[in-house]
């Protein structure tokens, strides 16, 4: 090699070392970059058992918090009109998918109402909630009663129950009203058999009233339940039917100490309204009942303008 090959090489291997040593840095400061704006970016909340729940926090931070707790087998993407609407009215909506749903972490064990409501708590909790309107849809609402009644009124100042299955929906000798276990059993059934036409059967027939005559079915509203119901564990959905059919809500449903609105359509095939709307509101020392003439189980979709405004009335005043 010439002295001129050798003095080239020399400063070709100068230039190649500064410039690895510049673009080190910020190769080395790139990950560390994303994985901060991962965590500030996270919609994740860890629970004591290690479940991971996926949680939206939509609107103003500091509006005045309204959480909502979906039904099964769906997820808070159930929520989002009614989160819309009231997240543009200036109030702050978060909604969690329950563990076992949607997003969330599908854990084999804890799939019931403690759990749940204790999920429920952790999610509060860790968003520093207070003062808090709580909706809970369905099985959601049941979610809500057992929170309220294990773990107070401390975060939260209202509740409302919409198409809620408390008090109890299996009928037992205490519950004549109630349906049969036979009614369960079969869900349980159809869910091992074939959990993706279940759920377009419940979409496409009793859920929105689409079994009705008359009745007009919106095929996104059929596919949006399904692929919701889908996106579920199938462990934990199975295991929710339990949860959710032959839970008792009733001390729950009479340590509640803040007012409630009882929301519910007279035409519920899948949650008859007398053992469930009109007993919980017997129970609720401070509950007011609306009942939608010819309304579904569905209603957050099929009477969404009617229930927006009634959910802004309630937690405006």
């Amino acid at each position: 090699m010439t002295a001129l090959q050798r003095s080239l090489a020399l400063s070709l291997l100068t230039v190649g070392i500064a410039t690895a040593a510049q673009a080190a840095p910020a190769a080395a400061a790139a990950p560390i970059q994303q994985a901060a704006a991962q965590r500030q970016s996270s919609s994740y909340i860890t629970t004591a058992d290690g479940v991971q729940l996926y949680y939206k926090d939509w609107g103003p931070k500091n509006g005045p918090v309204v959480a909502f707790s979906h039904g099964w087998p769906l997820n808070s993407d159930s929520w989002e009109s009614q989160m819309l609407f009231l997240a543009d009215h200036g109030y702050r909506v978060i909604a969690h998918d329950r563990r076992g749903h949607g997003r969330s972490s599908q854990p084999w064990d804890g799939n019931d109402m403690d759990h749940y409501a204790a999920d429920l708590e952790t999610v509060l909790d860790t968003l520093d909630v207070h003062d808090a309107v709580l909706v809970g849809f369905s099985t959601g609402g049941g979610e809500v009663a057992r929170y309220l009644g294990r773990y107070g009124s401390a975060r939260v100042k209202k509740a409302v129950l919409v198409s809620a299955v408390p008090p109890l929906m299996l009928k037992t000798a205490a519950n004549p009203g109630g349906l049969p276990i036979e009614v369960f059993d079969g869900l349980r059934k159809a869910s091992l058999d074939n959990r993706a036409q279940l759920y377009l059967d419940i979409a496409s027939g009793p859920f929105y009233g689409y079994n009705r005559p008359g009745a007009k079915p919106s095929q996104g509203l059929i596919e949006s339940f399904r692929s919701q119901g889908v996106q579920a564990g199938h462990k934990n959905t199975y295991d929710s039917i339990a949860a959710f059919s032959a839970t008792d809500f009733t001390e729950d449903l009479k340590r509640i100490d803040v007012p409630v609105l009882v929301i519910h359509g007279d035409a519920d095939q899948i949650v008859p309204i007398d053992a469930s709307a009109r007993a919980a509101a017997k129970l609720i020392k401070n509950a007011k009942l609306i009942v939608y003439p010819g309304a579904p189980h569905g209603l957050p979709d099929t009477h969404k303008d009617r229930l927006d405004q009634d959910l802004l009335d309630f937690v405006g005043k």
